[in-house]
């Protein structure tokens, strides 16, 4: 008896753990999304990010993807730093591209990047990581050359 009742209490933990993580936000992978924060003059914003932190991730990015909601982006993770490029191949809606530097901090913005172009958009200076969001979304937030990207990726 007393077998049976801890197996059923193991078997109602194991459920009640399925349940509690089967709301949580999750990629178009499955994996769960990552709580990322961008702090500018207009105060402390929250995203929900996908991560691509390998070269195929990275090379799919959020192409032939719907538009991103406001609370939602996508951060790369690169394990250098270095002048980065992007482009909007196969990215069907336009783009805030955010670059960041390995401590955290905005590098550059490109606002409003064109979709489906081929264009290379350059990070203008040393970067570890990319944050893509809805365009419009950096001057909505007030985001800035300057301002503070905290996930921990970043060394603070």
């Amino acid at each position: 008896m007393l077998k049976r009742r801890g197996l059923l209490v193991l078997s109602g933990l194991v459920l009640l753990s399925a349940c509690a993580g089967a709301g949580a936000p999750r990629d178009a992978k499955g994996d769960p999304l990552e709580p990322l924060t961008v702090t500018t003059s207009t105060g402390e914003h929250r995203f929900m990010v996908e991560i691509a932190d390998d070269d195929a991730e990275r090379q799919r990015g959020l192409m032939e993807r719907e538009p991103l909601p406001d609370d939602r982006g996508m951060l790369f993770q690169f394990p250098d730093v270095a002048e980065r490029g992007f482009w909007m191949r196969n990215t069907p809606s336009p783009l805030d591209i955010i670059y960041i530097d390995p401590r955290g901090r905005i590098v550059s913005i490109a606002k409003n990047a064109t979709p489906m172009s081929d264009d290379i958009i350059p990070s203008n200076g040393l970067a570890s990581g990319v944050l893509e969001l809805r365009a419009g979304r950096a001057d909505e937030i007030g985001a800035r050359p300057g301002d503070r990207v905290s996930h921990p990726f970043f060394a603070e």
